[in-house]
């Protein structure tokens, strides 16, 4: 099936960032590490690899602990994050065991040390491992408090020269307000940085978003829990909404 799936296609891009929620790993609850939403979610990473892409990837940890909400709770902010740091490796290690179990060589590499599970983030040798093939999943965040996965995937698809990054979420595209509450709600196909800006339209945090529109990254916004659609990305079909300099 999966043969008849990729032949004939080609892959737009040569290095991808795929930025994954840490709820996209917990299932239909969202919570927790459901076996099933990871070797779906590995299925689609092997799907694309086969076609020759070059694969990096940036988990959240909400599924399992968020700093900010543990701060509301009485925890202090930093220890808190430090703590959602430790979530993104425990989503890390688990996408690995699955991407391995389907054969596809995998590396983890953290941004704070923990050398008995992880190699530590090194730029020169995470593109190394793209070179030779290899799948590199980037846990822990930037390694400091006070900054999100998605400042870490938009620092990480810079640094290793990322060509897109592809933001995982459970809806399709970018809309012009909510469509679970508004039926009417209106998805754009394209749109600019500064139009996502002003509609206050919520991409990513702002730090992360201002970090993409001074570097010209593109963001494709796209819905993974629909069946293939990661590979009809790769191929430049018209999936979700991409947002760029350029309209």
């Amino acid at each position: 099936m999966k043969k008849k799936i990729n032949k004939g296609m080609r892959s737009k891009f040569k290095r991808v960032l795929v930025k994954l929620s840490g709820e996209s790993l917990g299932g239909e609850q969202g919570g927790g590490i459901s076996p099933q939403a990871v070797h779906g979610i590995a299925d689609q990473i092997e799907e694309i690899r086969k076609m020759g892409v070059e694969i990096v990837i940036v988990i959240g940890g909400g599924n399992i602990f968020r700093g900010y909400q543990g701060s509301q709770r009485g925890i202090e902010r930093a220890t808190g994050d430090y703590m959602g740091m430790l979530a993104t490796v425990i989503n890390s290690l688990a996408l690995q065991d699955a991407l391995e179990k389907k054969g596809v060589e995998t590396r983890v590499q953290t941004a704070i040390s923990i050398s008995q599970v992880a190699e530590p983030f090194i730029r020169r040798k995470a593109v190394r491992h793209l070179e030779q093939g290899r799948v590199v999943i980037f846990g822990a965040g930037t390694g400091n408090p006070y900054f999100s996965t998605d400042t870490a995937a938009a620092l990480r698809a810079n640094e290793i020269g990322a060509e897109v990054i592809l933001k995982a979420t459970k809806v399709d595209g970018i809309y012009d307000s909510d469509p679970m509450k508004n039926p009417k709600a209106k998805r754009y196909r394209e749109i600019e940085y500064t139009v996502a800006l002003q509609k206050r339209l919520k991409v990513m945090d702002s730090t992360a978003f201002s970090l993409c529109m001074d570097n010209e990254m593109p963001i494709i916004v796209f819905d993974i829990f629909k069946p293939h659609n990661l590979r009809k990305v790769i191929a430049g079909q018209k999936v979700g909404t991409l947002v760029t300099s350029k309209s």
